[in-house]
């Protein structure tokens, strides 16, 4: 198991930037694939983007591409979510997971160790 704790999430407007980090412990953090979700008031969790165990490989939601970077340390056991050009509709609990299977990035299903979330509101 993989404990997961997020920060970096605020208040910002719209245009602006942000950046979280997700801070890893327990087993080897390097093994695992690592991920970005989010939930909106009153919408289901959504996939963010995802990146393999050494970030040779990412993969975004459509929504976020060109505008949010995906990378991770693994010295430091640590992703990251550079998020910019936020718009009010990215507004969310923005969570961190893990997965083990190291296979597909983008399905919730395979993702087995959460955060306890970070908020990220944007103003507009």
């Amino acid at each position: 198991q993989v404990q997961l704790v997020e920060s970096g999430g605020g208040l910002v407007q719209a245009g602006g930037s942000l950046r979280l980090s997700c801070a890893a412990s327990g087993r080897t953090f390097s093994a695992y694939a690592m991920g970005w979700f989010r939930q909106a008031p009153g919408k289901e969790r959504d996939f963010v983007a995802g990146i393999s165990s050494t970030g040779v490989r990412t993969y975004y939601a459509d929504s976020v591409k060109g505008r949010f970077t995906i990378s991770r340390d693994n010295a430091k056991n640590t992703v990251y979510l550079q998020m910019n050009s936020l718009k009010p509709e990215d507004t969310a609990v923005y969570y961190c997971a893990a997965n083990a299977r190291n296979y597909r990035l983008g399905s919730e299903m395979d993702y087995d160790d959460w955060g306890q979330g970070t908020q990220v509101t944007v103003s507009s």
